[in-house]
């Protein structure tokens, strides 16, 4: 059956060998035909050398989350040959160097082979030894663009916009392509049955990584200082930050950065820097992922309690341990929620694509200031380091960024009596002053240890008691400024329910779309805040079955979800994926079905 704009392609390639570049060409040349597409990145944490896959999803319907099995396998590294050949689905395709014989081992008569000499033809075309290896990426995917109808063009444009101040790289480029094209066209029927076809489906949306979205965030966020420790899959958060503040954030007079970057020793030590900048009066960060959050519980926990705002980014990824530092989870959540010993309880943000990133990256400053304690917010490995389609970044330049309850100089003038830890609106949120406002007033000490509302040293229990209530308080009005779930109906019409949050979205929204077309109704909301809001237990109570989905072994947020709203566990049904890809709604459909999920029988 011929499919248009309906298919997967993944490419097998070895780890170092330039072929992520030529990868991303193939997916942005179809982004760039106007039609939606997901990439997926998936290599080894070791060194070069070892298997690389790229996958890459088109979906006219706009489906970006990732699919079950595979359509057309490009496959050029012989150490995962075995396993490639088996996961092309029947009916599909398998390309492959045919500079040497395809085994006879490998062949299946339920797929279609297309040999394609890429290293004869390049040995034979190039003598720069590091020439042959690179445009060995490009002639497969001219050989591609001539099978599945794409716009050579528009690739040469991409070779264009790539290779600005290096014009010479793209005639050799364009000729590597061409290589690939007349080779299919030599050899071959074209295009395939399944291709694609033009549209007009992406609109003015852009194709960018969650990391760079999050930098640049930052950046519109106010952020001045960042310190951090290199940690996949964080560090490019961290890179984009500084790439984008060298544009944006340079004093027009001197010349010199109006940003600081400072590369700790550690990650206690980044995060005991942030803190320190904050309550200096900067505006400062820092990225990490899960390892990362775990070395920094204890300075969480300070600032928490000596409420100091302070912004953390965890870009989560398998665990525990070192586990598989360059595979996506959600495994961080019960961490991050309360990092740290005794009471504590941070405020979370959970993005689910680069739009939401950059938003809510910038917000997190506003928050963690209005609110005086940490915000931390959660992405992974899929959203961080993979592009995405997204929703172009907008930015209201006449904002004013939101500092909270900071006194001026002529607050304290005007002020009898202060405490810094006072609870004087009955919000839970206290009033501060910054080091340096006013010459005699405003001064108190900033302690870890326990204090009363005047900052003074305390072991006094019913003190103690009132300071962590109030705290408690204050993570309420936290409920009434972070974004709300994203309710997916006007009202509530099924008996089920289904929530998910993050990069989960992308299949749930799939699923829901597929039992859709069943004739099933399913009402779902996704999260994107923690603590929970009203809106959060009222749907729960409105439903007899909730499915929760989630990319981890232990069902973290279902487990948060009962015990900070204290519903039914019974009800609660675990959707889970955690080998360390994107889940897909195939899983989702099945495990629900597995659950005695009627109307799927």
């Amino acid at each position: 059956m011929s499919r248009i704009n309906d298919f997967v392609v993944r490419f097998a390639n070895v780890n170092g060998t330039g072929s992520a570049s030529a990868n991303y060409l193939f997916s942005k040349a179809i982004f760039r035909m106007g039609v939606p597409v997901s990439a997926k990145n998936i290599f080894p944490s070791n060194i070069q050398g070892l298997p690389t896959w790229y996958e890459v999803r088109v979906s006219e319907k706009g489906y970006l989350g990732r699919r079950e099995g595979v359509d057309l396998m490009v496959c050029v590294n012989p150490q995962s040959m075995k396993r490639d050949i088996a996961s092309v689905k029947s009916g599909g395709y398998f390309l492959y160097d045919s500079t040497k014989k395809l085994h006879e081992e490998f062949y299946r008569e339920d797929i279609h082979f297309i040999g394609v000499p890429l290293m004869d033809i390049c040995n034979r075309e190039f003598t720069d030894p590091r020439q042959k290896q690179l445009f060995k990426n490009i002639v497969y995917v001219g050989a591609l663009a001539r099978l599945l109808n794409l716009d050579t063009e528009i690739i040469k444009g991409l070779f264009e916009d790539q290779f600005q101040g290096k014009e010479k790289l793209i005639a050799p480029n364009m000729k590597a392509l061409e290589l690939g094209v007349d080779f299919i066209t030599q050899h071959y029927s074209y295009p395939l049955d399944f291709r694609v076809e033009p549209r007009d489906l992406v609109g003015d949306a852009i194709f960018i990584d969650g990391n760079s979205a999050a930098g640049l965030g930052a950046v519109y966020g106010g952020a001045t200082v960042v310190s951090w420790y290199p940690i996949t899959p964080s560090t490019s958060l961290v890179s984009a930050f500084e790439e984008y503040a060298k544009k944006l954030r340079i004093d027009p007079v001197s010349g010199k950065n109006n940003f600081s970057i400072v590369q700790a020793e550690d990650e206690l030590a980044a995060i005991g820097m942030a803190i320190g900048a904050n309550w200096n009066g900067a505006r400062a960060f820092t990225a990490t992922s899960g390892p990362g959050v775990s070395l920094m519980s204890e300075f969480l926990g300070l600032a928490y309690y000596a409420e100091i705002p302070v912004v953390l980014v965890d870009v989560q990824r398998s665990g525990p341990s070192t586990g598989m530092p360059t595979r996506t989870q959600q495994s961080d959540y019960l961490l991050a929620a309360y990092a740290s010993h005794g009471d504590t309880k941070h405020v979370l943000l959970i993005p689910s694509t680069p739009k939401e990133c950059f938003d809510m990256m910038a917000d997190a400053f506003d928050y963690a200031e209005l609110l005086q304690t940490p915000v931390i917010m959660m992405t992974d490995l899929d959203l961080g380091m993979n592009d995405h389609m997204s929703e172009p970044f907008d930015w209201d330049d006449t904002r004013k960024y939101n500092r909270g309850k900071v006194l001026s100089a002529e607050d304290l003038e005007s002020i009898q009596s202060w405490g810094r830890y006072r609870d004087v609106d009955g919000d839970g949120i206290p009033y501060r002053t910054l080091p340096g406002t006013h010459p005699t007033k405003g001064s108190y000490f900033t302690r870890g240890s326990s204090h009363d509302e005047n900052a003074a040293y305390s072991e006094d229990s019913a003190t103690y008691v009132r300071i962590m209530d109030r705290l408690k308080k204050k993570l309420q009005t936290a409920t009434t400024k972070i974004p709300v779930p994203v309710a997916y109906q006007e009202s509530n019409t099924s008996a089920t329910g289904m929530i998910f949050f993050g990069t989960s979205r992308f299949a749930a929204e799939e699923a829901i779309d597929i039992l859709r077309l069943q004739g099933i109704a399913i009402d779902a909301i996704r999260l994107r805040s923690f603590p929970f809001q009203q809106e959060v237990l009222q749907f729960i109570d409105e439903h007899d079955t909730i499915y929760v989905i989630e990319q981890n072994r232990d069902a973290q947020m279902r487990a948060l979800l009962i015990n900070e709203l204290e519903v039914n566990p019974k009800k609660m049904k675990k959707v889970l994926n955690y080998d360390g890809f994107p889940i897909t709604a195939d899983l989702i459909l099945q495990q629900m079905q597995e659950h005695q999920f009627q109307p799927l029988n």
